[in-house]
């Protein structure tokens, strides 16, 4: 039975006579396949005449059968029998390997493809197998360039009756699919099936590097992106490349300006939907995601994750140079231009290049007289970052949580332990390059190259 959930329509006058024939009736084609019939309105092809003039009447739009739930109509009976499993959430045909329902039995057989491999239907063009015949007509459009699906608003063309229909709710603002949990509607039922899995907490794809879950399969294969630094889109401006296709539409818009995406709080706009969702919580004050471990939360499920790496110690993003481990991508991504020098964000007003865009923003209060907006409640000293602040505070406090294994020693820094082991290891990894000599930190190396450019940056006030 035909998929009724995507049947074509037009306003084409049907003639059910009108048939155009492939092959004779009682030959095989060149290669023994069945004669193929082709209805001349949608060019789609059948095994027989009778079956053209049966699929003809989905363009005649009689559909004289009607759905007492929805109202929706049908061209037959059979047709209303399997739309109702949708109201009814029948599905009664069972996959025997994997158990997997059904509500249509090709959909079944489809299906069972997967477990066989078997790929029956074959592109002419270019020899690929396709487990379903739909998905061999689509996959021809690729070689023909043909977009039979055409919206009346914008114009816009599609190889996919699905895909157009989709498209048109764009434009209609329907969203015909409702999760009864929390009444949520959607343009889609893949977008609906993805919300569902919030609810139950359902990430069955996960990531054999890191760890982190998915959805769904291609949010994983767009993740395993990152690690394999694969970067297959391309931005046609600068020739900057990109792991995801929407990546690209977003940079673009750094070139352009455009920021299409404004809070109705405060009208501050942005380039990327997320990224104004983001913003929202520093208006709600929401952090919807919670550590476990400590209790500390977040406005996104992303820095919670990296968070978490706090406590467990993993560092699954590696540098392929230097081997330096790192719990994020991102800050792997800013290291690495420690090694090739690149400093792609740049100030407008004085010229100057930075590696990191929160160092552009830190420097352009210089210009601005902008204060540094973390204070210290004790002292009154103002810091540009919530971490160095929160490592001040530790000096009015006394914690020293940071205690060297060797002798016991404690440090109120990270940094601080990190410079102290290399008294313990010999290790000075920091060069002079005028006489060779050797420092535990970048700091003691600063100081000791004042002796050879003779400066001296203080002066007594008195």
């Amino acid at each position: 039975m035909e998929n009724v959930d995507h049947l074509d329509t037009c306003n084409t006058p049907v003639n059910n006579t009108d048939t155009v024939r492939e092959t004779d009736g009682d030959e095989k084609g060149e290669n023994g396949s069945v004669p193929e019939y082709r209805c001349e309105i949608c060019r789609k092809t059948f095994s027989s005449e009778d079956e053209v003039v049966t699929h003809k009447e989905i363009h005649s739009k009689k559909r004289p059968v009607h759905c007492e739930t929805c109202g929706k109509s049908f061209l037959s009976k059979s047709h209303l029998v399997v739309h109702k499993r949708s109201h009814t959430g029948e599905k009664p045909f069972k996959c025997e390997i994997c158990e997997k329902t059904f509500s249509q039995n090709s959909h079944l057989q489809n299906h069972r493809r997967s477990h066989s491999g078997e790929k029956p239907y074959r592109c002419e063009t270019c020899g690929k197998f396709f487990t379903q015949n739909s998905h061999l007509l689509v996959h021809k459009r690729s070689h023909t360039g043909e977009r039979p699906f055409h919206c009346e608003i914008c114009k816009k063309s599609f190889t996919q009756n699905s895909h157009f229909l989709y498209h048109k709710r764009c434009h209609t603002g329907e969203k015909p699919f409702h999760c009864e949990i929390c009444k949520k509607s959607f343009i889609s039922r893949g977008n609906l099936t993805a919300h569902e899995r919030i609810h139950a907490s359902e990430k069955p794809y996960q990531c054999e590097i890191c760890g982190r879950a998915f959805a769904f399969e291609p949010d994983l294969k767009k993740h395993n992106r990152l690690h394999a630094m694969e970067k297959p889109f391309h931005c046609e401006i600068c020739g900057k490349s990109f792991p995801q296709k929407s990546h690209v539409v977003v940079h673009k818009r750094s070139h352009t300006g455009e920021k299409p995406f404004k809070c109705e709080i405060c009208e501050k706009c942005y380039a990327c939907k997320k990224t104004l969702i983001l913003h929202g919580r520093v208006h709600s004050g929401k952090q919807p995601f919670k550590c476990e471990i400590c209790g500390k939360s977040f406005s996104s499920s992303t820095n919670l994750a990296i968070h978490i790496r706090i406590h467990t110690g993993e560092k699954p993003f590696r540098c392929e140079i230097c081997g330096k481990p790192y719990g994020s991508g991102s800050a792997l991504i800013q290291h690495r231009r420690a090694h090739t020098g690149e400093k792609p964000f740049h100030c407008e007003i004085c010229g100057k290049y930075f590696a990191s865009l929160s160092d552009l923003k830190i420097h352009k209060r210089l210009h601005t007289g902008e204060e540094a907006p973390f204070h210290c409640e004790i002292c009154g000293k103002s810091f540009n970052w919530n971490s160095h602040l929160i490592e001040h505070e530790r000096y009015h406090t006394g914690e020293k949580r940071f205690q060297c294994e060797i002798c016991g020693q404690s440090f109120t820094q990270k940094c601080r332990l990190v410079e102290h082991g290399r008294y313990h290891t010999g290790e000075r990894p920091f060069h002079c390059e005028v006489c060779g000599k050797c420092f535990v930190s970048s700091n003691k190396l600063k100081n000791h190259q004042r002796i050879h450019s003779r400066r001296k940056p203080f002066d007594c006030e008195t």
